[in-house]
């Protein structure tokens, strides 16, 4: 049986996914994004499960992609192997995504972090794609991701420049959400996922769809996603459940149905 590359924990109804390879400072090789992302999708199944966290060690969340497993490849080798299909399953996880920071998010580390809908860093937390210094690229939607969180022409300098970006100068531009102390980066993130726990899911995965949407949309097409999945969620019993507890004054008890 081959060695897993990830640890996986349940709290309450969080799924925690923690990357575990820490003798390469959890260095993302193909073995490791695909228990990674299936775990994820068994997460996303699990009816139980409210929201998904991430996270790495005290020293990194992931420190990029394996070069040694990416050294010997040609621009065939990559097309047949299409190893980037597996992040496109990321894009398609309906719950909450969470993740936490700590020490390094660099290259393929920081594009998982940025596949996740919530960042918490802590201040020491590093965020960058040092790929042009490579001779590459970032390819599993780093460009993409950072276009849309800090704008084009941010994006570009700090893609281009390839140095690391400070938790701060992320939080600055919209990149992550919250920027805390090292020793208080899990705490915070459990914190938040259980708030997002307590909220309605069919209401959080109608309105995951329809903000994921916004950037790619007109306004106008927007505004009609927007309000096809406010009717959707009246065919819920959260709704009933929501509307019913804010009249008696009582906190709702949401089921997901």
């Amino acid at each position: 049986m081959t060695e897993a590359h990830i640890k996986v924990a349940r709290e309450d109804t969080v799924g925690i996914i923690q990357l575990y390879r820490p003798e390469v400072a959890n260095a993302l090789n193909r073995k490791m994004v695909d228990e990674i992302v299936n775990q994820m999708e068994e997460f996303d199944r699990d009816d139980s499960i409210r929201v998904i966290l991430l996270k790495g060690n005290e020293k990194a969340f992931a420190a990029g992609a394996d070069i040694d497993e990416m050294v010997e490849e040609t621009a065939l080798t990559l097309e047949l192997a299409n190893p980037f299909a597996v992040w496109d399953r990321m894009t398609l996880i309906k719950k909450p995504t969470i993740a936490a920071v700590k020490g390094f998010a660099l290259g393929g580390g920081f594009e998982l972090a940025l596949h996740c809908d919530l960042i918490v860093a802590a201040e020491n937390a590093k965020f960058g794609f040092p790929e042009v210094t490579l001779g590459i690229m970032p390819g599993a939607g780093g460009t993409q991701f950072l276009a849309k969180a800090m704008g084009r022409a941010k994006a570009l300098e700090w893609i281009w420049l390839g140095q690391p970006m400070s938790a701060g100068e992320a939080l600055q531009y919209g990149v992550i959400n919250r920027v805390v102390a090292a020793e208080l980066v899990e705490e915070e993130s459990m914190k938040l996922a259980s708030q997002l726990a307590k909220q309605a899911p069919i209401s959080m995965r109608l309105i995951k769809e329809a903000v994921d949407a916004a950037g790619d949309l007109s306004l106008i097409e927007g505004l009609k996603l927007e309000r096809k999945n406010f009717y959707l969620a009246f065919a819920s019993e959260d709704q009933k459940e929501g509307m019913e507890a804010f009249i008696e004054k009582r906190r709702p008890s949401f089921r997901g149905v």
